[in-house]
């Protein structure tokens, strides 16, 4: 949600904002702007649209200055708009802002400010931010920033300029994330590194309610009392190349085709040579996990269905109880957790506002938090007791793929570990266990090399008004995710629902009109979800099934089968996922929408 870039250095601000703006745009967006400052004077162009129309406004005027900062804005106040567009000014044109979150008292602070003069443009509560920090700005706009910051309520990561201090960039962290680059030839801020990978990989992660004051060959952070705390760098491991769509024609379908050699890449993290599951250099000791005697998991969005998929997977392996929460839900109904509870948090990003505010309301209640991400450094990493690490690199595209079954991965490991530390499984069961997992990836390009038959399928159900995902047992999330996926790419209306359920409701959707996608992989509830098939069939639904090879009777039902290769139950949804992903994938093609990007939709939800 929202990208945040700014640069100082040696070289000129607009290439490397533009460059780290087009970076950013996998995080959702409506509009973009970018601010430079040159010879004492701010230089703002914004407008509604992508990067390439605001690189069509600023035509060939490259904005010279070696001072800026740019921003992609998912719109909350206002609609998208040129106005409401970032970066916004005060009056008098002295300080330019950018900024991802949320002002809660942004209305208290616009009558304010309008009492004082101020002339408001946009509707945005950002603005109020550039009139607050303008108001104070005498001279020092470190100390205009630090003032501003204590009267605002609410998320924010910001970024400032102002005209009278042409060698000074001002950025705040509070709620959303900001990261600081360092180069040979300047420094970059951001929303994220990938905004900078191709740059630098030296970085430093701005810790919540703290600022950084940039200047030439020089980084200070300081707390909102400007107080000045340690500065820490880090390295990060990815390269620019690895956000590269490296020929594929989205990068939804590069990670949907990375999805084995993830996998591959986990277990060789998480396993030891001789099979067993490990998870060494964990900040926690494994007597944490010994006394758990309930787990709690507590996700958002795609990371939620794995969640769920997980309470299947612990469950059945270590025995022990596992409630799954949403995040948003968790801290809002004052959850019961007891001393030998432990929350999973799972996230890609590391940054989504309710699974952090969950973690947050865990600590309240002194529970250990232990953190699935798969961004080093990020606020989720930072915040947990212990963070395991999905290995899955970067992932570009909005919709979730190759992180929700690196996120599984782990949660299968996890599992397994838990289960041998509480004696519920013997070292050959595990062994064997883990053996099973270690064929995933191989069965997974199998379905891959398959893809032109899911493909045509596609092509022939596009057209339906609606679809109807069914699972059963530990498929059931792999149903709420395949019509998560669809609905996400190709805006089909899509409902993922237990099949044993479909009777109690469901059903009365069922026509000629609507799709149902039933999977109907080898398992011990085969024939119950067979019998779920007839009643739609009898309804002339129309049925893609998703089989398992080898299933003969499937094809008396319906023509439109996807099988996929023959696995233990307990890992199939390792497979049975990735024609779904393929499905949804395909279908948003032929429709032809922006696959990588769609409407309305962030990739890393910062706000509440």
């Amino acid at each position: 949600m929202c990208g945040i870039t700014g640069y100082l250095g040696k070289r000129e601000a607009y290439p490397f904002i533009l460059s780290g703006l087009k970076r950013l745009e996998y995080r959702g967006y409506d509009s973009a702007g970018i601010a430079v400052l040159n010879n004492n004077k701010l230089k703002v162009i914004k407008c509604k649209g992508r990067i390439r129309d605001l690189e069509r406004k600023a035509g060939r005027n490259k904005i010279p200055g070696f001072l800026g900062i740019g921003h992609t804005r998912w719109a909350t106040h206002g609609k998208p708009s040129n106005s409401n567009a970032h970066p916004h000014t005060d009056c008098g044109l002295n300080v330019a802002v950018v900024h991802n979150g949320i002002i809660e008292n942004f209305d208290e602070l616009k009558t304010m400010l309008a009492g004082k003069g101020c002339k408001f443009k946009s509707d945005t509560d950002t603005e109020v931010i550039a009139h607050l920090i303008g108001m104070f700005y005498k001279g020092s706009l470190e100390l205009a920033v630090l003032k501003a910051v204590k009267m605002l309520k609410g998320s924010y990561a910001l970024g400032v300029i102002g005209k009278d201090d042409s060698d000074k960039l001002v950025c705040v962290r509070c709620g959303s994330p900001l990261v600081i680059g360092l180069g040979s030839s300047g420094v970059l801020i951001a929303s994220d590194t990938s905004a900078f990978l191709d740059w630098t990989n030296k970085v430093v992660y701005l810790e919540d309610n703290r600022a950084a004051v940039i200047t030439p060959g020089k980084i200070e952070v300081k707390d909102f009392n400007g107080r000045e705390r340690t500065v820490k760098f880090n390295r990060i491991a990815y390269s620019g190349s690895s956000s590269e769509k490296s020929g594929f024609k989205h990068f939804m379908l590069k990670e949907i085709s990375e999805q084995p050699s993830v996998i591959r890449r986990i277990i060789k993290k998480y396993t030891t040579n001789k099979g067993m599951a490990k998870f060494e250099g964990l900040k926690v000791s494994p007597s944490v996990f010994k006394k758990a005697k309930h787990i709690i998991i507590v996700a958002c969005g795609t990371a939620y269905h794995s969640g769920l998929s997980g309470k299947y997977i612990i469950e059945k392996f270590a025995r022990i109880p596992v409630s799954v929460d949403i995040g948003s839900e968790f801290r809002y109904r004052n959850p019961i957790i007891q001393s030998n509870s432990l929350v999973i948090a799972v996230s890609q990003s590391g940054e989504t506002a309710d699974t952090l505010a969950a973690v947050k309301e865990a600590e309240r209640k002194k529970c250990p938090v232990i953190s699935i991400c798969n961004v080093a450094g990020s606020t989720l990493a930072r915040e947990s007791d212990a963070v395991i690490y999905t290995q899955a690199g970067p992932e570009i595209s909005v919709a979730s793929t190759k992180a929700y079954t690196a996120q599984l991965t782990v949660i299968y490991l996890l599992s397994l570990y838990l289960a041998h530390l509480k004696g519920k499984l013997n070292r050959d069961q595990l062994k064997r266990l883990v053996s099973h997992l270690k064929k995933v990836p191989s069965l997974q390009d199998k379905i891959l090399s398959s893809r032109k038959k899911i493909k045509d399928i596609a092509g022939r159900h596009l057209n339906y008004g609606a679809f109807l995902f069914l699972g059963r047992g530990i498929n059931y999330p792999t149903a709420l995710e395949g019509a998560l996926k669809l609905k996400e790419v190709s805006y089909i209306p899509a409902e993922g629902y237990p099949a044993g359920e479909m009777k109690h409701g469901p059903i009365a959707l069922i026509d000629e009109y609507r799709a149902v996608v039933c999977i109907l992989n080898k398992s011990f509830l085969y024939k119950k979800v067979l019998s779920n098939l007839q009643e739609i069939l009898a309804r002339r639904g129309k049925v893609i099934a998703i089989a398992t090879e080898g299933d003969i009777e499937i094809k008396k039902y319906t023509r439109e089968v996807i099988f996929v290769p023959d696995i233990n139950d307990d890992f199939s949804v390792l497979l049975t996922v990735v024609p779904l992903q393929l499905l949804a994938y395909y279908t948003a093609v032929f429709k032809n929408y922006d696959v990588d990007k769609p409407r309305n939709l962030a990739k890393s939800v910062t706000v509440e």
